[in-house]
């Protein structure tokens, strides 16, 4: 069974969540009301609501990483990773571990880049070279 994620999560500020989303990220805005915005999360739905951001510590230790939790985000194969992360870069996005290679060379290879948006919720995009090496 196949289907789309959906998320819910809180900010501060919808404007700020339509310039880091739809500027920076390129997700493309879907309905909205005067206290929540969707946006097309590459294929997923995420939906911005007006609250305060939950709370985050970095307990989950990931090939040698701390890194925060709770998180999301999303799989991409290598190419559309590169060029998010290059968007990221060129947009001065502060990284949280920036983005680079881990298990190199063993299953489950992957490129991995972590960062906040501008509520501080915490965002891991992943690309594989192979998605079958997802799981």
């Amino acid at each position: 069974m196949k289907s789309l994620f959906h998320f819910a999560f809180n900010v501060t500020d919808l404007d700020a969540a339509r310039r880091f989303y739809g500027d920076v990220m390129g997700c493309q805005e879907g309905r909205s009301t005067d206290t929540w915005v969707d946006f097309d999360f590459f294929g997923h739905q995420i939906s911005m609501h007006l609250g305060e951001p939950f709370q985050t510590q970095n307990t989950g230790l990931v090939d040698g990483h701390w890194v925060p939790m709770p998180h999301f985000g999303l799989v991409l194969n290598l190419p559309d990773w590169r060029t998010l992360a290059d968007r990221l870069t060129a947009a001065g996005t502060v990284f949280v571990m920036a983005p680079q290679i881990r298990f190199e060379g063993k299953p489950g290879e992957q490129w991995t880049m972590f960062f906040l948006d501008p509520f501080k919720n915490p965002i891991e995009i992943k690309g594989f070279a192979d998605l079958t090496q997802i799981y």
